[in-house]
């Protein structure tokens, strides 16, 4: 890894998810979760939380199965931008520019070491909130929604590796990603590793994927910051039928309040009721999870154990057909 320190990226910016199922997602997470709608275009559906200050934070596409479309990181300045699509081209793994999309200016688009789709960009559209959505809050950019239970804002995002030590390399030696903590196994391979850029633990955490599939994804999250919530949405999503996979539990990592839930188009959705912990130490030395204390990582207390699939799920689904039948049944 390189000694140079990479500060060129500021935050993960938005995410694109594909469901088979586009309006009931788009209804769940308008209607459950409080984002808004803000566009759309072509068969792309645009959100937004409350609290995300750019044009959208999730695009929703339409597709004959679930799974993530692109993650999006924002530079920190155009020079920046420029470096890092010069240091990626010279990895192996860039596509090119493009023009823009809606809520942002030309990107530069690579794929993760296992095929995920990402983008970086600096030019970017900030929500222009109509009037009589606006708070006197000069510092929010809206209202908070009176539906659902509202989400604040983007957190992270979670990508399914068949290599999680090359992309975790990666993400750290192209694109300047530090490993805050991460689950090793006993000879210190990769089960998982919680990255990040801002003072979050995570922006983008990598998980080894128990099926060897490539390019999955496991989960996006969004942001409370109330744990209170996170028991209030609970009471909408099962009278509304949604399928509650984990309730409200505290992950050792991150010491987050969390709970998972399916979005109707198949995707897993993390929902943090307070932020955990924030990093501040410029000398931060990576907390390393293993053997048996790697069990108090993922879950640390809650009402209910983590499902027996909850690593070997993700989208798009490749889990053995048995699996499948039991998964729906439990539904």
């Amino acid at each position: 890894m390189t000694n140079e320190e990479i500060l060129d990226i500021a935050h993960l910016a938005h995410m694109e998810i594909y469901s088979p199922k586009l309006e009931e997602s788009v209804t769940f997470f308008k209607e459950m979760l409080g984002m808004n709608e803000v566009t759309r275009k072509g068969n792309s559906v645009y959100l937004r939380a409350y609290e995300d200050h750019y044009h959208n934070s999730l695009i929703i596409t339409e597709h004959h199965e679930a799974g993530l479309g692109h993650l999006a990181l924002r530079t920190k300045s155009p020079e920046a931008l420029e470096r890092r699509a010069a240091a990626i081209e010279e990895t192996g793994y860039g596509i090119g520019w493009i023009d823009g999309d809606i809520g942002h200016g030309p990107a530069y688009q690579f794929q993760s070491p296992d095929g995920h789709k990402m983008e970086i960009f600096w030019e970017v559209d900030y929500y222009d909130c109509p009037e009589e959505e606006k708070t006197e809050l000069l510092n929010r950019v809206q209202k908070r929604p009176n539906r659902g239970m509202p989400v604040r804002r983007i957190d992270h995002i979670n990508l399914l590796s068949s290599d999680a030590d090359k992309n975790v390399e990666f993400m750290q030696e192209a694109l300047g990603f530090k490993t805050r903590e991460r689950i090793v196994n006993e000879d210190d391979t990769h089960v998982a590793a919680w990255l990040s850029v801002t003072n979050l633990v995570h922006d983008i955490a990598v998980m080894a994927d128990p099926l060897g599939e490539k390019g999955r994804l496991h989960h996006i999250c969004y942001w409370y910051g109330q744990p209170q919530n996170l028991i209030d949405l609970s009471e909408l999503l099962v009278e509304a039928g949604h399928h509650i996979e984990v309730a409200p539990i505290k992950h050792g990592i991150s010491q987050a309040y969390c709970m998972y839930v399916y979005e109707p188009g198949g995707n897993r959705v993390e929902l943090f009721g307070d932020s955990g912990y924030l990093i501040f130490d410029p000398d931060w030395k990576t907390v390393e999870w293993k053997g048996e204390d790697a069990a108090r990582a993922i879950l640390w207390h809650g009402g209910s154990n983590l499902p027996e699939n909850f690593l070997a799920y993700g989208t798009p689904d490749r889990q053995p057909v048995e699996a499948e039948v039991e998964e729906v049944t439990n539904k």
